[in-house]
């Protein structure tokens, strides 16, 4: 990536997206690794968008695994339908929590954290991990979100 994103208020979140999609997808076309690709995507993201936290869960053996991530130290092992990474693997659909502190059975891996979102990752229509990211900030994420990240995960499968 030659420029680094980020949002302002002058800044369109949708913009944002719009321009650094494509700087994701020519990072990881030519991939073949998946460690690699979800490396690039949770850096360019966490530092693209101005997050607090990135990173991927994939499952291994009936269990959320932490993978690639960007940001404070993580939680590394997370049960199906607990916290918000295993509700939307149970679910299979995107959850987005404005106050990660009401959100039942929320998984506290660093204080700091205020909002997030996760957003399954599917191949064949089986979730196989999660996009987990999360603000230091309340009520950071909706539909704008949700799209492009879905938009995103599609293509990561």
């Amino acid at each position: 990536m030659t420029e680094e994103l980020k949002i302002s208020d002058s800044n369109d979140k949708g913009e944002v997206y719009q321009s650094l999609l494509p700087q994701i997808e020519a990072l990881i076309s030519e991939e073949p690794d998946s460690v690699a690709k979800l490396a690039n995507v949770a850096a360019a993201l966490k530092y693209g968008m101005g997050f607090f936290w990135v990173g991927f869960y994939l499952i291994k053996e009936g269990e959320l695994v932490l993978g690639p991530f960007q940001g404070p130290i993580a939680c590394t092992r997370i049960q199906k339908g607990r916290g918000v990474c295993g509700v939307a693997w149970e679910q299979e659909k995107t959850i987005i929590v404005d106050d990660v502190e009401k959100f039942p059975g929320h998984i506290v891996c660093n204080a700091s954290s205020k909002s997030e979102i996760v957003v399954p990752i599917k191949k064949d229509k089986e979730v196989v991990g999660v996009l987990d990211i999360d603000s230091d900030s309340l009520n950071s994420f909706d539909d704008v979100d949700r799209r492009y990240l879905e938009q995103l995960c599609d293509k990561l499968s």
